[in-house]
């Protein structure tokens, strides 16, 4: 099977409608990296600094509280589309050497078109037909980061790690860390619920609101169908991967920001920050994207360049030693 169309339905399993004859959506861009800190403004709202070091994209309003208006109060995006502010972010991994010590691992574009991306990670909005797209104030989060066993972690199926070993694996996924060494890297997949209860912009655990559907229909209680919206977002463990660095044991040696060693707890957040109906009329006009470069079918999405997204940054507020070995990571307990 030819890695697109296994990719493209994968990607599609889980959305309302999926397999029946209906007008889709594959909207695929390259979102770099932004920022690198301790902030959270969904589970920890106006805490400076949140509990674990999280990676963000999109745009640079970014702060420890989202209560603005996400697209007028940022100045620019590290993703293609120049009109998506949104926010996307997930724990960060790190290598934890045999001698005790931690180092973080850094991001990379995606060799599949989107290798110039200064880290960051790919995102997706799917549809298999007709959705609602969401509202100004919109958010939510999938995973646990206090999950460590697999039958947990069974809630959340479509959050999966693949070792690559080529830049275009995409078999063998996992819910666990990989066993043993990626020649590429880890990519680890995301996967947010497509259906809505059509009230909610949030909920208090930030994903009541929200559904994976039923079969091929959402359920009663979340009768909205929303685009699905997926990150990949894979991790340079190459330089890690001098066996005589890893535990004699031979375990592996990943560990998310928190303090996770199983895998267990990959979880993400999202808060949407399109600019007006951009994403509606994107999703209305079954828009496609060229899955080997920065190319979208979309008239309704104007496209920066990934060296225009390189330039996006946001400064720091939480200012954490990353670089080098670390004796311990920075975790609060939860």
């Amino acid at each position: 099977m030819l890695w697109t169309t296994s990719l493209l339905a994968a990607a599609v399993a889980l959305l309302p409608g999926a397999g029946v004859n209906a007008a889709g959506t594959t909207l695929r861009f390259s979102c770099a990296q932004l920022v690198v800190e301790r902030l959270d403004p969904i589970v920890n709202p106006g805490v400076v600094a949140s509990p674990h070091l999280h990676q963000v994209v999109g745009g640079n309003s970014f702060n420890a509280s989202m209560d603005h208006d996400v697209p007028s109060a940022s100045s620019c995006t590290s993703c293609t589309p120049v009109d998506d502010f949104s926010n996307y972010w997930t724990a960060t991994l790190f290598f934890k050497a045999k001698n005790g010590t931690y180092k973080r691992v850094a991001t990379k574009g995606n060799p599949l078109g989107y290798s110039a991306s200064n880290g960051g990670q790919t995102v997706y909005y799917l549809s298999s037909g007709k959705v609602t797209a969401f509202k100004p104030g919109f958010r939510m989060t999938v995973g646990d980061p206090s999950f460590r066993t697999a039958k947990e972690i069974a809630k959340y199926k479509m959050l999966t790690f693949t070792c690559l070993q080529t830049s275009s694996t995409r078999d063998g996924a996992t819910t666990n860390f990989p066993k043993g060494q990626c020649k590429v890297g880890i990519m680890v997949s995301v996967r947010f619920p497509t259906c809505w209860d059509g009230v909610n912009l949030d909920s208090p655990d930030h994903q009541s609101h929200t559904a994976y559907p039923s079969g091929s229909a959402c359920p009663s209680t979340h009768p909205v169908s929303i685009p699905q919206v997926f990150y990949e977002t894979i991790w340079d463990t190459t330089p890690f991967n001098d066996k005589s660095l890893w535990p004699d044991d031979g375990s592996q040696p990943f560990v998310w920001s928190f303090g996770d060693k199983t895998g267990y707890g990959n979880h993400a957040d999202y808060v949407f920050g399109w600019k007006g109906d951009t994403l509606q009329k994107a999703m209305d006009s079954g828009c496609s994207s060229d899955l080997f470069s920065n190319d979208i079918k979309c008239p309704a999405v104007k496209v920066q360049t990934i060296e225009q997204t390189n330039k996006c940054k946001k400064d720091v507020m939480v200012n954490d030693k990353l670089d080098g070995w670390l004796t311990e990571l920075l975790v609060v307990s939860w």
